[in-house]
């Protein structure tokens, strides 16, 4: 008797081991946000209407069609007179880009937000960074990014470093998930991620259509971001990572093909995107919540949602892309910042989500102010919300990316104090929402014909 209560007590002990073991193993695994800091590029480059019209108009092979369709484009596409880009098509440069353009932007952007991180988190030094991820898609020199960055700021010889490419403007969701599942191994480590993008050498010279529309949408910009898995600093924390889910529909062949890089027929190198990408984000994104949502929403929005579901037999209880997905995501979720890709993407995620002109908000005003920023553009809608103290202690957020591939990612992120930093947007925070956001390229230029665009460009050939 007396052996058996001993086996039960070594077995009771062994269990309370094991469940201390993995409580604390969970305790290590955590992600936290401790800063960010987003690129703010400097004025002389800076791309107003006419900054606009004088790099268009350089373009010999667009006729008028190509031209007003440019035009539509422009006005239509969300973004505003204070967007930015590279030196080198500012300077008249962009279809002759040197290695040295393509790493001096890299540098630039790259070194100035990793500066401001560190002044801003003193705490921590580039010496006790432990992991560095860098994604840059369409930029992989050698030797790597993160070397660059390793030699720059002396940081120590065991670090781990990885330097992700192609993984589009949802790579630095991706690269969050890389540090992530490092913590899972590493005790009380510090990680950076650096996301940004490449547009000094891939400025589109052609006139497909489909490949002018990266020039009319994609801008420089660039965001650095500190981790950590230690408890100790959870305190100083703005973010904690609650929930990642990824999914990849590159076996669609259309889905694969809807942003991709090619030549056309001319040999000119561009990004194609399709007429198919609205729907691919879509469907990838439905998809995705299917995996997420059971994982955030509270058991009375699930059993509500089964409820109708069953009311309405007539219809499919499994949800469908162009019928919303039929659940009241604010139950769970109080911010959304959808990737500021494009107007189009915005306005159709946020339909499907039910969200109203409040939500997406941060994600038009992020693409109106800095334009898409590829990988970095959740970094300018997060700090639009910071900046407009919207963000309380015990909020949630549903940072939501699209990338070539095609991949959806989604991260859920849980505020851990109130957030006030202007950051980035401190220069201009009070004149956002702006009571229009109509483009006044459309003003200068309605009304353009052939005779009219032979004046426009032989006007600007003769400008500084």
């Amino acid at each position: 008797m007396e052996l058996l209560m001993v086996m039960c007590l070594l077995a009771l002990f062994y269990g309370l081991s094991c469940l201390h073991k993995i409580v604390l193993r969970r305790r290590d695994q955590a992600c936290y946000l401790l800063a960010y800091e987003c690129y703010m590029p400097t004025d002389d480059m800076m791309l107003c209407t006419d900054s606009c019209v004088k790099i268009v108009t350089r373009n010999k092979n667009l006729g008028l069609e190509e031209f007003r369709f440019l035009l539509k484009t422009i006005v239509n596409s969300g973004i505003g007179e204070e967007t930015y880009c590279p030196k080198n098509i500012i300077e008249g440069r962009e279809d002759d880009a040197t290695l040295v353009d393509e790493l001096l932007e890299m540098d630039e952007i790259i070194f100035d937000t990793l500066d401001k991180l560190f002044a801003k988190f003193s705490a921590i030094s580039p010496s006790q960074i432990d992991i560095l991820v860098v994604n840059v898609s369409m930029f992989s020199p050698a030797p790597s990014l993160t070397s660059r960055i390793v030699n720059r700021y002396k940081m120590r010889e065991d670090i781990k470093t990885f330097n992700l490419s192609g993984m589009g403007c949802s790579a630095s969701l991706i690269a969050i998930d890389v540090v992530q599942n490092l913590f899972k191994s590493y005790k009380n480590v510090n990680a950076i991620v650096v996301s940004t993008e490449s547009i000094s050498p891939h400025w589109y010279c052609g006139k497909e259509k489909s490949m002018m529309l990266t020039n009319c949408l994609f801008r420089s910009g660039g965001c650095s971001m500190l981790f950590t898995n230690n408890r100790d600093l959870k305190h100083q924390a703005k973010l904690k990572l609650n929930h990642m889910v990824r999914m990849h529909t590159g076996s669609n062949d259309e889905a694969y093909n809807c942003c991709i890089q090619v030549e056309d027929e001319s040999g000119y190198k561009g990004f194609r995107l399709t007429k198919y990408l609205v729907k691919a984000a879509s469907q990838g994104f439905t998809m995705n919540l299917q995996v997420l949502l059971p994982k955030v929403l509270p058991l009375r929005e699930i059993l509500r949602y089964l409820v109708v579901s069953k009311l309405k037999s007539a219809k499919s209880q499994k949800l469908k892309a162009d019928e919303g997905v039929g659940l009241n995501l604010k139950t769970a979720i109080e911010h959304f910042c959808i990737h500021p890709g494009g107007r189009a993407v915005i306005d159709g995620i946020g339909k499907s989500l039910g969200l109203s002109d409040y939500d997406v908000e941060p994600s038009r005003m992020a693409l109106h102010r800095f334009g898409n920023t590829s990988a970095a553009g959740f970094w300018y809608a997060l700090g639009y919300m910071e900046a407009k103290k919207r963000l309380k202690k015990g909020n949630r957020i549903l940072m939501s990316g699209f990338g070539a591939g095609f991949k959806c990612n989604n991260i859920v992120w849980e505020v851990l104090k109130d957030l006030d930093d202007a950051n980035v947007w401190k220069d201009c925070i009070d004149s956002y929402p702006p009571d229009t956001l109509v483009n006044p390229f459309v003003e200068k230029y309605r009304w353009i014909d052939d005779e009219t665009l032979n004046f426009v460009r032989f006007d600007f050939s003769l400008a500084p």
